[in-house]
């Protein structure tokens, strides 16, 4: 049964009579929300991941301070007796050419240290060779890090 719609004139017409809205002109917003919800679960799973850096083994220290500001890192892994290689930051380079690429990155710092991650396997020669090339590279102060007892 279709009802009629009369007109302000007091005449009546065929109207097209009441229009009932079907599901499908609505969009189904609970599919999306789970996507999103696992999106997020999967990136708040892999984002301590990411940020976690270069593993070593570091040395321990009972008087181990906290590192404060900004400085470069260098990390000398346990494999640089076998391939002479360390990281700068995260990008894994040669021993040749750590000096010039910590003098680049030394050309704008106002504070010209660095600390270099050392594993427990690297030798005190070893230490000593990464040393002097940051120190040819114009570095002033090599903070050494370690990790405290408790660690």
């Amino acid at each position: 049964m279709k009802f009629q719609e009369s007109d302000p004139g007091g005449s009546t017409s065929r109207g097209r009579g009441r229009r009932v809205a079907s599901s499908l002109s609505e969009i189904n917003v609970v599919p999306l929300v789970d996507v999103m919800l696992v999106l997020l679960i999967i990136f708040m799973v892999t984002a301590p991941m990411i940020q976690r850096g270069i593993e070593v083994n570091l040395p321990v220290a009972r008087r181990a301070q906290p590192i404060e500001g900004e400085r470069v890192e260098v990390t000398i892994p346990a494999t640089y007796r076998v391939d002479h290689k360390v990281y700068l930051g995260t990008e894994l380079i040669r021993r040749e050419v750590v000096q010039e690429r910590v003098r680049q990155k030394m050309e704008t710092a106002s504070q010209k240290d660095v600390n270099l991650r050392g594993d427990r396997e690297v030798n005190l020669g070893e230490l000593t060779e990464v040393t002097d090339l940051l120190k040819a590279a114009g570095v002033e102060h090599v903070g050494f890090v370690t990790k405290a007892p408790t660690e």
